[in-house]
C-alpha cells in the first residue's frame, strides 16, 4: 500500500510543480509530441538542520523531517554528500522496488544552520519557529484513515512552507550569506526540482542529453550553459534556469503581507551510463555526483541588489 501512496503523492507534487514551472511543461510537451515518455529520475527537496520546540519536544526541520516520511513509504537512505563550503549536507533515498513500481529517487539536502554566523542563524530560527502543531510530525498524516488518494492528498501539505512568511529584510540578510537558506525560508519543503530521465524518454528523436538540452533551448527554454559530469563517472546532468514567481513576505514597517519576485524551481534532465564495478561486470550508475549537485544548488541564486530594491519600496 505504501508504494501506491508514494506514487500518488509524487503525482500530486508533479502536478503542482508542473503548473508552476513552465519549463517542465515545455519538456513534457516536447517529449510526448515525439512519442516518448516523461520519466522521472529523482525529486529534490531542501531543508534546514535546525531544532525547534514542539509539544512533543525538540524536532529537527532538516533531512530527517522529510526522511522519516520517505522511510515510512518504503524508501531507504543509500548515500550521503557533504558540501562544506556552503554548509550543506545531502542524502539520497532509493526505493528497493524502484524499477518494479517506477518510483523516483529522492535527493534531500539541508543547510547546517549552526555553522552560519550567529545573527543569521538566529534570524532563520526565529522565522521557522512558527511551524504549526499538526505539521511537527509528518508521520501523523500518514497514520490517518482514508483511501490511498486521500492519504496522499493529506501528505501533500507537508511539501509546503509550514511557517509564516518571512520578513523582507530577513530574507535580504540571509540571502547575503546563504541563498539556499533564503530560498527555504520562502518556499519551505516545496519541490526544488523534478528530473527528466533521458534514459527513459524512449524516443529516437532525443536519444541523449545533448539533443534533449539543445531541443529545449531551440524552443526558447533558458538552459544552464554546461552539462555537468561525464560518461566515465556514470552521470551527466543539466537544467533549465529557475523560474521566477511572486512570493509573500512581511513588510518591515507595517507587517503587512507583500509580494516580491523570487526564484522558485528549475527542471533538471539527467542521463545515466554503465560503469564497471568489477572486471567484466557493468551496472547502470544509480547514485549522484557531489560536484554536479553543488553546481545545481546555485541555479536558484538571486541578486541581493534586486531584493533590496523590493524591500526598500
Amino acid at each position: 500500500m505504501t508504494n501506491k501512496i508514494a506514487l500518488n503523492l509524487w503525482k500530486l507534487l508533479w502536478q503542482e510543480y508542473n503548473a508552476r514551472v513552465n519549463h517542465a511543461r515545455t519538456y513534457q510537451q516536447m517529449i510526448t509530441a515525439a512519442g516518448g515518455t516523461v520519466a522521472n529520475d529523482h525529486i529534490a527537496f531542501r531543508s534546514l538542520r535546525l531544532l525547534v520546540d514542539s509539544p512533543q519536544g525538540k524536532i529537527n526541520l532538516g533531512i530527517d523531517y522529510i526522511g522519516q516520511l520517505a522511510e515510512a513509504l518504503g524508501y531507504v537512505a543509500t548515500g550521503e554528500y557533504n558540501f562544506a563550503q556552503t554548509h550543506l549536507y545531502a542524502r539520497y533515498y532509493r526505493h528497493p522496488q524502484q524499477e518494479e513500481f517506477n518510483l523516483p529517487k529522492l535527493f534531500i539536502s539541508e543547510l547546517i544552520v549552526d555553522e552560519l554566523p550567529a545573527n543569521i542563524a538566529q534570524l532563520i530560527s526565529k522565522t521557522v519557529s512558527s511551524i504549526p502543531y499538526e505539521l511537527t510530525s509528518p508521520l501523523t498524516l500518514l497514520q490517518k484513515d482514508g483511501n490511498i488518494e486521500t492519504i496522499a492528498k493529506q501528505l501533500q501539505q507537508v511539501f509546503t512552507r509550514p511557517w509564516l512568511p518571512p520578513v523582507c529584510s530577513v530574507v535580504e540578510e540571509v540571502n547575503q550569506v546563504t541563498q539556499y537558506g533564503a530560498w527555504v525560508l520562502l518556499h519551505g519543503y516545496a519541490v526544488n526540482h523534478f528530473t527528466g530521465y533521458v534514459n527513459g524518454q524512449n524516443t529516437p528523436e532525443y536519444p541523449d542529453i545533448e539533443t534533449t538540452a539543445d531541443a529545449l533551448a531551440n524552443l526558447g527554454v533558458p538552459m544552464k550553459a554546461e552539462i555537468e559530469g561525464n560518461i566515465a563517472c556514470g552521470l551527466r546532468q543539466t537544467a533549465t534556469q529557475a523560474v521566477t514567481e511572486m512570493v509573500t513576505v512581511l513588510d518591515d514597517n507595517s507587517g503587512a503581507e507583500i509580494p516580491i519576485p523570487w526564484t522558485y524551481a528549475y527542471y533538471e534532465i539527467a542521463q545515466r551510463y554503465l560503469i564497471e564495478v568489477e572486471s567484466g561486470k557493468q551496472v547502470l550508475f544509480d547514485a549522484f555526483l557531489g560536484s554536479n549537485a553543488q553546481q545545481l544548488f546555485e541555479m536558484t541564486r538571486l541578486s541581493n541588489t534586486n531584493l533590496k530594491k523590493e524591500c526598500d519600496k
